[in-house]
């Protein structure tokens, strides 16, 4: 073997050797692993949405030109769509109240009302969002009832669980400075 050869073989063996061992460290943390029934219960709430979607783009027109008539919703999907529609409606509310700290989100997935300086000094403004809580919670029970009612693994006992579902979800998308209750009750403010 000549020279060449010999440098050719010591470069392929040290890079060889190189490649044996570690060459980047990847450390692998899962952060959130959500559980099959959590996994569900966001899909059927999303699926809501598309519904809600679509029920608002959908016409259609048959062979002579005339608008066809939609196929009737079932009662509790139309429900399940406008509350859906209601709490896109009343999100920029929602988000005031919990900014300014009159509202929360409790451990059951709902609202809870916080009376402020501007309550207490404004009866009319404590109306209007008491008012705009409790159609929000409304709005939340019917998409979670919906929730249960359609997914062939749940049943209305289960309505507890999918409740924690949302109040976690709730909590673990609160904005900081925001007040959420925590699974043991205690009331705090988002970090």
């Amino acid at each position: 073997m000549n020279h060449k050869n010999y440098t050719f073989l010591f470069i392929s063996l040290f890079f060889l050797s190189a490649c044996a061992k570690e060459l980047v460290g990847v450390n692998v943390t899962i952060i959130d692993q959500r559980t099959a029934l959590e996994n569900q219960v966001l899909g059927t709430y999303e699926n809501i949405g598309k519904d809600m979607m679509l029920l608002a783009s959908v016409r259609s027109i048959d062979e002579t030109g005339k608008l066809k008539e939609v196929d009737p919703i079932p009662r509790h999907k139309k429900e399940a769509i406008r509350a859906r529609q209601r709490m896109e409606f009343n999100k920029d509310d929602i988000e005031n109240f919990k900014l300014i700290g009159c509202a929360g989100e409790n451990n059951d997935g709902f609202l809870s009302f916080f009376e402020i300086d501007k309550t207490r000094k404004e009866p009319q403004f404590e109306l209007f969002v008491k008012a705009i809580i409790k159609e929000e919670n409304n709005d939340r029970r019917t998409i979670m009832k919906r929730i249960v009612m359609i997914s062939e693994n749940l049943n209305e006992n289960d309505l507890p669980d999918v409740q924690k579902i949302f109040a976690s979800l709730n909590r673990d998308n609160a904005k900081k400075g925001e007040k959420i209750q925590l699974e043991d009750g205690i009331w705090d403010v988002k970090k």
